[in-house]
């Protein structure tokens, strides 16, 4: 999947602009890397278009219990949103990432984080 096309299906699942949708996109990226061990991160980021192997492949930070609402949090600091767009944003790109990349490679990344992420990142499995 090419950067564009990712971005795109961000933001018609969202019905946001694509600078919008890049924001999230990114902050959901970059949050979601500090938070999965290091190694997993660099996979993801491998599969990743190019624009976005970046914000994939950032430094992992604590990899231990971490609450959804603390993950949500972030990714709405960092992309300047509200609340619900953030959530609703990561929900479309944990979506998008599920199309994009082999599903091994998502599974592997969605069983590293807790049990309250599971009813966002397996809405369609």
């Amino acid at each position: 999947m090419e950067n564009s096309e990712f971005i795109d299906s961000v933001a018609k699942r969202l019905r946001t602009s694509p600078e919008q949708a890049t924001a999230i996109t990114r902050a959901t990226l970059t949050t979601l890397a500090e938070r999965i061990e290091s190694g997993e991160a660099k996979d993801l980021a491998a599969q990743l278009p190019e624009e976005l192997r970046a914000y994939a492949h950032g430094p992992a930070g604590e990899t231990g219990r971490f609450s959804f609402t603390s993950f949500i949090n972030q990714v709405r600091g960092r992309a300047e949103v509200d609340d619900s767009t953030a959530r609703d944003g990561v929900r479309a790109v944990f979506d998008t990432l599920r199309e994009a990349i082999p599903p091994g490679a998502y599974d592997d990344v969605i069983t590293q984080l807790p049990a309250d992420f599971w009813q966002l990142t397996d809405s369609a499995g």
